[in-house]
């Protein structure tokens, strides 16, 4: 199939040119420097010029690979996921501790790479990656084994992605934000909270209550945390009536 033909610009969809030669350069390891490189200087860094000079490698060891920085972000984006930690197959696993394993880690990913939240749109077809795939699958039978029907079940992996994708891009722009200035998350927050609840004094109320409700709680520690899986235990309670009630 040529590019021209191809049904989708992806490199999941592009068939891997032969080789009579053993490449310079291997897929794998385009993939960890750019992914070291995304870590480190963030998305604004990444091009095919700047990969090809931190691999001292020219474009044709490259290009063999990887057509364009669109094919990259792809194979990035599944490596990503290859971190997750998933259920094994046929391991025994309460279906909600299972989803709350994954949702946790999912989230550890992402805020280990901020970068991915601003590149998920971007980022073609990659749920056609194998990590991808792996990630989606697992979860499906998560789901399936609980006793909700593959419709079903797609869309309660649907609902947990969005929850923890959506609080993991939040809190990624926060950290980025914090890291930015120089402080630390403690010293961030004690400085901020305070002005929060001053200027919603006596004009908001609640939101001078709540401030300072997540002052206390954020003296003590643990506050993102904490605040991720009491919204991801509304999420599951929530899926787990609907399969009680026949309607999940």
């Amino acid at each position: 199939m040529t590019p021209d033909k191809q049904a989708f610009p992806s490199v999941w969809t592009r068939p891997r040119k032969e080789r009579r030669e053993q490449p310079v350069l291997s897929r794998g390891q385009i993939v960890k420097a750019a992914l070291e490189l995304l870590d480190a200087e963030g998305l604004e860094a990444l091009s095919m010029r700047k990969l090809g000079a931190r691999l001292n490698a020219g474009a044709t060891s490259m290009y063999s690979h990887v057509a364009n920085k669109d094919e990259l972000i792809e194979l990035v984006v599944d490596e990503v996921f290859g971190e997750i930690e998933i259920p094994g197959e046929g391991e025994s696993v309460e279906w909600r501790a299972a989803v709350r394993r994954c949702a946790r880690s999912l989230r550890a990913a992402f805020l280990r790479h901020p970068w991915v939240a601003s590149v998920l749109g971007e980022a073609g077809l990659a749920y056609l990656g194998p990590n991808m795939m792996r990630f989606s699958d697992a979860m499906l039978g998560v789901f399936e084994d609980a006793g909700f029907s593959l419709e079903q079940a797609d869309q309660a992996v649907t609902t947990v992605g969005a929850y923890t994708m959506g609080v993991a891009i939040t809190e990624a722009a926060w950290l980025t934000t914090v890291n930015r200035s120089g402080q630390s998350e403690q010293e961030w927050m004690e400085r901020l909270l305070p002005a929060a609840e001053e200027a919603a004094r006596d004009a908001y109320p609640r939101l001078q209550r709540l401030y300072a409700a997540q002052r206390e709680r954020a003296a003590k520690g643990g506050a993102l945390d904490d605040s991720f899986d009491d919204g991801l235990a509304s999420v599951l309670d929530g899926l787990e009536a609907r399969l009680k009630a026949g309607g999940a």
